[in-house]
């Protein structure tokens, strides 16, 4: 009897304050609720923007078909390479981080593929990651496949390929090199992705600058470490295939001497 007394009062009693409470529960109901992340959600941008974002990425998969297809052809040993390569992109860019304002953020892992394979090959394998995503983890969206792979399957790898190439021109420590192509093409991405939102949303005050400023500072809070950390991750991963994948990555062209390789800190 106690006990159903006691119930019965703490489910009917009157709150004290029930303006209180009750304009609470106004303020939730406004709140505006953000739905910021790196891959763009399914229905989030208008058709003409999807249609325009998949005429662009098209051609970047098509040359990236060939791209696999030679490599396979003259070295079909590399498939499993290439699996490996794709399942590292699968995986950290389905780690998705929430941050502090709201959104979500998550590495790419397209760095470590575009090194190997070059970006044209890993624009295909970053757009069958993002498909698998959208079906399986509801993250990203078929509609804004295009977008979300102009971001993460094109721009990233580019990014990351010739941030390479470049540090292997002026002869930096390899170590350094894989470090910044990682790092740069996961914040290009992210780059990439504010801009597509920016052009799709531009602000009522301010226009596209102030709505790209808006989108690149709600990503940036979790994004910068997390491309530090995709960085230092590719670099061990890269370590680990120059020590048991020595002679495919040397069919690739990724290594060159002995000498080479070793150059660096933490690369032997």
């Amino acid at each position: 009897m106690l006990f159903r007394r006691c119930l019965r009062k703490a489910v009917f009693r009157r709150p004290k304050k029930p303006i209180l409470v009750a304009l609470l529960v106004v303020v939730l109901l406004q709140a505006p609720a953000a739905a910021y992340a790196m891959h763009i959600m399914e229905g989030f941008l208008p058709a003409k923007w999807c249609l325009f974002w998949w005429l662009l990425t098209i051609p970047f998969i098509l040359v990236g078909m060939f791209s696999i297809s030679k490599t396979v052809e003259r070295h079909p040993q590399l498939k499993m390479l290439l699996g490996v390569a794709g399942a590292f992109a699968f995986v950290l860019s389905a780690l998705k981080i929430p941050s502090v304002t709201g959104s979500c953020s998550h590495p790419t892992g397209v760095g470590l593929g575009a090194i190997l394979f070059g970006p044209a090959a890993m624009s295909v394998l970053g757009c069958i990651v993002l498909l698998f995503q959208a079906l399986l983890l509801a993250h990203g969206g078929i509609t804004t496949l295009g977008a979300n792979a102009f971001s993460m399957a094109v721009v990233g790898p580019f990014v990351a390929y010739y941030i390479y190439k470049l540090c292997c021109r002026l002869k930096a420590p390899l170590w350094l090199g894989v470090f910044l192509a990682a790092m740069l093409g996961d914040l290009l991405t992210y780059v990439t992705t504010s801009l597509q939102l920016a052009l799709a949303f531009p602000a009522q005050v301010g226009g596209f600058t102030a709505s790209l400023v808006k989108f690149m500072g709600i990503f940036a809070v979790t994004q910068l470490p997390l491309a530090v950390s995709e960085g230092l991750l590719t670099v061990v991963v890269f370590n680990l295939l120059a020590a048991y994948n020595r002679r495919e990555l040397k069919e690739l062209s990724v290594l060159g001497g002995e000498s080479r390789f070793t150059e660096g800190a933490g690369m032997r």
